[in-house]
């Protein structure tokens, strides 16, 4: 009765509209509802300057629960401040004349408000890594133009309008309504499905002596299998048989399987790190020409970061294919092995002390296994020692390490009177030098007969 009720007081507001248009006062409303509208629109921009202000000098950090709310009433401000500019002017105007078009226009601001904080608010329960966030104005709108079709009493005649537009698919007849609550359905459970998942991740991040690879490759199986289950059961409850699309199901995935193969490959190969966890996050690796730490591994790529900053995105195919050089795999010590070269007058077991000694000053470097000096070859210049020691944090990188142990070993070769040799090259000539042969000088003068 309600709704009959309602229904017929929609009615009565657009005939009542329609009257209000045949007359030439209705400029009055139109042209009050645009000035609602546009200064509402002002007051929004306003509002977006000062927050990106006020964000910009913030210099402590703000709450969760805060910026929930901030951006949350960001959502709004249009729709808000517009729907009270025109509750505002309608009390004013309608002493003169009828406001029917801003009697419309009280609902359909209040259904915008109201839809853009719940979309808002889902995207914020799923996720904000979540696909929902770059199609939030979309879902919005898309969701408000229903319900405005629905205030104005048009929904029925566009539901019919869309169920007389169908076409048979085997032996199912479909229409465009039928397939639009199909995707509406579908969207309602991968959105519920995403929630799911998201709690469901919050919860595993939180075990205690779970590894961390297994909670990310639980996570994602739990997602996966949440959306799979959300299609299957959207279409069923809209009428779609599931075995109609089953044989163009077959086609399609033969298709993405020949033209998907790597990608594929690399989700699969994905699974495989994260379940053998052969590589985590933290590690230092070497693959190719790429080495450097590993940042994050997804299902299809892993993000390393090398020493300079540069991050490189490999597939994880390239990861499982190939050999991966993992000097944290086990244990993070490593050998730092350093070439030193002293000439042949030098006092070599003076010299392999002064290396250790060096060696043992240095913060990073390991007291066990102690560091050891060596007698490496004879060279052409001098005599080779490697002094062998070694690091546990290799994350950290060597240059600064190398760099250190050089000087330091320089300075006390200075002060101890070793030298370091360098190229020379001695020329010696054998035997006696031979005198220059003197020669008669030719005369430039021609001969005389």
């Amino acid at each position: 009765m309600q709704d009959t009720v309602t229904s017929a007081e929609f009615a009565k507001l657009l005939r009542d509209i329609w009257s209000d248009l045949q007359e030439p006062a209705v400029l009055w409303q139109i042209g009050t509802l645009l000035l609602c509208l546009g200064l509402g629109w002002l007051i929004q921009r306003a509002a977006l300057r000062r927050g990106a202000a006020a964000a910009a000098a913030a210099t402590h950090t703000v709450s969760a629960a805060r910026r929930f709310g901030e951006h949350g009433v960001k959502r709004v401000i249009f729709p808000l401040s517009a729907l009270l500019l025109v509750l505002m002017a309608r009390g004013v105007l309608a002493r003169y004349h009828n406001v029917s078009l801003l009697d419309l226009a009280v609902p359909l601001l209040s259904s915008l408000a109201a839809i853009r904080f719940v979309v808002f608010t889902l995207r914020q329960a799923i996720g904000r890594s979540s696909w929902l966030g770059a199609f939030e104005r979309f879902f919005a709108t898309l969701a408000w133009l229903v319900v405005a079709l629905h205030i104005v009493g048009w929904l029925p005649e566009v539901i019919d309008s869309l169920e007389s537009v169908s076409f048979t698919l085997g032996s199912q007849k479909l229409s465009l309504w039928t397939l639009l609550q199909g995707l509406a359905m579908v969207m309602l459970t991968l959105l519920l499905a995403m929630w799911v998942g998201g709690a469901l991740e919050r919860r595993l991040a939180l075990a205690v002596g779970m590894d961390s690879n297994l909670r990310v490759v639980l996570a994602r199986v739990l997602r996966a299998v949440l959306i799979v289950v959300a299609v299957l059961v959207a279409l069923p409850m809209v009428g779609i048989d599931l075995t109609t699309l089953s044989v163009f199901g077959g086609a399609l995935g033969v298709g993405l399987g020949f033209g998907l193969q790597k990608i594929a490959a690399n989700y699969v190969s994905g699974f495989i790190l994260l379940l053998d966890r052969s590589l985590r996050i933290g590690n230092l690796i070497t693959v190719g020409t790429e080495r450097g730490i590993v940042k994050e591994i997804t299902t299809r790529y892993t993000v390393i970061r090398a020493a300079n900053g540069v991050e490189s995105i490999v597939p994880n195919e390239t990861l499982v294919g190939s050999v991966v050089q993992n000097e944290t795999f086990s244990d993070s010590q490593v050998a730092l092995p350093l070439t030193f070269q002293v000439g042949y007058e030098a006092d070599l077991e003076r010299a392999m002390g002064i290396l250790i000694e060096v060696a043992l000053q240095q913060p990073r470097v390991l007291k066990d296994p102690v560091p050891k000096a060596f007698l490496a070859s004879f060279g052409d210049n001098g005599i080779n020692l490697r002094l062998g020691c070694w690091i546990a944090d290799p994350e950290e990188g060597t240059l600064q390490i190398t760099s250190d142990i050089n000087m330091a070993v320089w300075r006390r070769f200075k002060a101890e009177g070793i030298s370091i040799p360098f190229p020379q090259r001695e020329v010696r000539l054998l035997g006696a030098v031979p005198e220059p042969v003197a020669t008669a000088p030719v005369s430039s003068q021609p001969a005389q007969t």
